[in-house]
């Protein structure tokens, strides 16, 4: 499933109070969209690492009551009042023994003397065992408590996420021309880093600081493998040697447009940072020269950022230009 399926998924499943396993690469952004859904619902999030867990930190401690019997205190961290998610994070990397302990909470939405509030929904998620992370077998009672979802990489999907979390466009414009290393995984490998939605997150950070305009190899190579990081940091050397985004708009009609398609997608993000109401004529102009498939990508991009560019005459000409494409 691509990720905007799993968070439509999980909104029904969470309305129901349905436990649901999430199963996806590491990397992947699992964690990320389970702490979406429960913003975007308004709902608390208790994050629970199970593979940190001993089988007593679930149950709690044993005490004895006023009528000499033992009782348990549940820990912490499991909720008591309110509406959330209860989020059983790497759980399939737990301990056996763990696993078991889940039993009961996850089916009967118990745990000895404690009850999960009725507002709370049980979320877990893990790797594969295809993935060579580490993880123990599910036990199939377990197992057949849970909805089970396949979190499926989206190219297109992560670069609308980046353009709203702060993604260095040296990034997105890298992933635009090469969106089959967003996530490049080999399990047959035995590679220690390798291109996930997570390590490119990383990069940008690295390029956010704007230290030097085409990084360390080697530093990028620690994020994302050795192939990934040859190609993005061959990439940036095309993408600062652009002209100006300024420059482009400043004379639309007459400025250069490139012929090879990773100075096409550099110059699209580039523009579409930074269009805004003053200069959208001019970058309409300048979108309309050029390939179609790269015009349709501009607009598109410069929209997300502003919608109210859709509402102005140059875009509705611009579509009509462009309606074959659009259809």
């Amino acid at each position: 499933m691509k990720p905007s399926r799993i968070i439509n998924t999980l909104k029904t499943l969470i309305d129901v109070r349905q436990p649901v396993f999430i199963w996806g690469a590491p990397g992947v952004g699992k964690s990320q969209v389970v702490a979406l859904v429960a913003r975007k619902q308004g709902l608390s999030l208790v994050d629970v690492r199970a593979v940190l867990l001993d089988p007593v930190d679930l149950r709690g401690l044993p005490h004895i009551d006023n009528n000499r019997r033992a009782c348990w205190c549940p820990p912490e961290f499991l909720p008591v009042d309110g509406k959330g998610i209860l989020f059983l994070d790497e759980l399939n990397a737990a301990p056996p023994l763990v696993q078991a302990a889940c039993y009961q909470l996850v089916l009967d939405r118990r745990l000895g003397e404690y009850r999960l509030p009725d507002g709370w929904s049980i979320v877990a998620a893990g790797n594969r065992e295809t993935d060579r992370a580490v993880t123990h077998r599910m036990p199939s009672a377990l197992a057949n408590r849970f909805v089970h979802l396949d979190f499926d990489v989206d190219a297109n999907e992560w670069l609308t996420w980046a353009q709203g979390n702060d993604i260095a466009p040296e990034v997105t414009a890298f992933i635009r021309f090469r969106p089959t290393l967003l996530h490049a995984f080999d399990h047959q490998k035995d590679d220690k880093a390798f291109p996930t939605p997570r390590s490119w997150e990383f990069v940008s950070r690295i390029m956010n600081q704007k230290h030097q305009a085409v990084p360390d190899l080697e530093l990028i190579a620690g994020v994302v493998g050795e192939g990934a990081a040859a190609e993005f940091c061959g990439f940036l050397r095309i993408y600062h040697n652009l002209p100006d985004p300024e420059t482009l708009l400043e004379s639309p009609e007459t400025a250069e447009v490139p012929d090879d398609p990773a100075t096409l997608y550099a110059v699209c993000e580039l523009l579409s940072q930074r269009t805004d109401m003053s200069n959208l004529p001019r970058m309409m102009t300048y979108a309309k020269r050029l390939p179609p498939e790269f015009s349709v990508l501009l607009v598109r991009d410069a929209a997300r950022l502003n919608s109210a560019i859709v509402q102005t005459p140059d875009f509705n000409s611009w579509a009509v230009a462009h309606a074959d494409v659009l259809i």
